[in-house]
């Protein structure tokens, strides 16, 4: 087998599980509403695509560039994925369904979680309801704490788009907005003219 053919096919496997992992990633970001990354990564990622592409298609006599497409594509999902999950990216909210809620939040909030609670009734009588807003990367670890505490809990996970400042503290409007408010505000209370 020709060394040039042999080097081509793993330059395309290559190419392709890097701009279909970049392309894992850039839908994950385009989700969570990061624009910035989302575009520069979709820009990384085409550059990749055409290069790989166009190799291919000028060598199309040859099926091995075609399988090193496919192969390429195929191992770039799995790596994407995997590479995906370790930068865990974002927040989620776990949402647990327990009778020991008490004794999971006291140890939660100790240490430092944000967690809010309710109680609601179930088919077998009171349950506590949690949420409990965490970092991607710390889900497993709750999930772990609260099976042990409760091994009849029930969860389900939930990613957070967009995280507020926290206790929604909301800024006051600057700019043209914060000048677009005054006139407002004057045009609505002010006393009306007598005839």
């Amino acid at each position: 087998m020709d060394s040039t053919l042999v080097l081509t096919c793993l330059l395309i496997i290559f190419a392709r599980i890097a701009d279909v992992s970049l392309g894992t990633i850039r839908t994950v970001n385009v989700i969570q509403g990061r624009r910035g990354i989302a575009w520069v990564l979709g820009l990384v990622e085409m550059l990749i695509w055409v290069f790989a592409v166009s190799t291919v298609i000028e060598n199309l006599q040859d099926p091995l560039y075609a399988v090193s497409y496919a192969f390429g594509f195929a191992t770039g999902n799995l790596v994407g994925m995997a590479l995906e999950s370790w930068i865990a990216m974002g927040n989620q909210v776990v949402q647990v369904f327990t009778r020991e809620g008490v004794k999971i939040v006291t140890q939660l909030r100790a240490e430092g979680f944000r967690v809010t609670s309710f109680t609601g009734e179930g088919r077998d009588g009171p349950i506590d309801m949690l949420f409990i807003e965490i970092p991607r990367k710390k889900t497993r670890d709750i999930t772990l704490f609260v099976r042990k505490i409760d091994a009849h809990a029930f969860y389900t996970i939930a990613d957070v788009r967009d995280k507020p400042t926290p206790y929604m503290q909301l800024q006051p409007p600057t700019g043209w907005r914060a000048v677009m408010k005054k006139t407002c505000r004057r045009t609505t209370t002010r006393p009306h003219d007598p005839e």
